[in-house]
């Protein structure tokens, strides 16, 4: 069994899981750092392997240490996840774009 679960209802998953999840997250922070620290790899290289590996470690979080699946059951988590991104991305796309206006008016004068 791969999956235990409580008298509340909640999945915990198996060691074996979670092992499996801190040896990847080892690997997708440590293949960046190395890449940083060595510097022989262009900086548009980098970034995107920085960037890649960033969005790739938020995945494995998500399905090995939070358990989150498209089964019917976690159905609610993933509506709050995706409610969560929703809003962040409203937070972020609206004060970089205040900042940018801000910016603009502020060089006119």
């Amino acid at each position: 069994m791969s999956h235990s679960v409580d008298n509340h209802g909640a999945s915990h998953g198996s060691v074996k899981s979670y092992m499996t999840g801190f040896v990847l997250s080892l690997i997708l922070t440590a293949v960046p750092f190395w890449m940083v620290m060595d510097g022989s790899a262009s900086h548009a290289v980098v970034l995107g392997t920085v960037v890649g590996m960033a969005v790739i470690q938020i995945f494995v979080h998500l399905a090995y240490f939070l358990h989150m699946n498209t089964s019917s059951e976690e159905r609610w988590n993933l509506v709050a996840l995706v409610f969560t991104v929703l809003i962040i991305a409203i937070v972020v796309v609206g004060s970089l774009w205040i900042m940018y206006n801000l910016n603009i008016n502020m060089m006119v004068h």
